[in-house]
């Protein structure tokens, strides 16, 4: 009895899992697994508002979670929490949180916040230290074809491309 409920419940685990992705992870970079509240965890669970402003990686807190568009995203504090209530589009990674450089040429990968990038108040995240020092060194062809790919790769399943 025990062994049949177990499978039930991964069964169940597994199917939910692969159905909530193909939702969220067409748009936006998720982290594998759930929030409390259902839903994928953008941006590794960094504070995107102190990302976008400072710069700087600060982990955000479960119990100052806002869900914005299906994703959720933890906050250092209650402050920044409000803040990207406030004005999300302000605060949000381009490109769904996905790597800026990967974008520029039609993929979808992880977007590390340890990588972060910040152009005329737009946050753009990388995916590891060489994609980053590439991308510095041609940053505005760079960013120039990645608005130009994401037009056309925004709603592609990551799997697709």
């Amino acid at each position: 009895m025990i062994a049949n409920t177990r499978k039930l419940a991964l069964a169940f685990a597994l199917a939910t899992a692969f159905t909530g992705t193909a939702n969220a992870a067409d748009e936006y970079n998720i982290t594998n697994g759930y929030t409390l509240d259902g839903v994928g965890l953008g941006v590794h669970g960094v504070d995107t508002v102190v990302l976008s402003t400072m710069n700087a990686v600060a982990a955000g807190d479960a119990t100052h979670t806002v869900v914005h568009d299906g994703v959720a995203y933890y906050f250092a504090s209650e402050i920044t929490a409000q803040q990207f209530k406030a004005d999300p589009d302000r605060y949000l990674p381009q490109y769904g949180g996905f790597c800026a450089y990967a974008v520029a040429l039609g993929k979808k990968l992880d977007g590390d916040p340890r990588y972060a990038d910040i152009v005329d108040g737009k946050l753009y995240l990388f995916v590891n230290a060489v994609i980053f020092e590439r991308y510095l060194a041609d940053r505005e062809n760079t960013l120039s074809k990645a608005e130009e790919q994401w037009a056309k790769i925004r709603h592609a399943r990551v799997e697709d491309l």
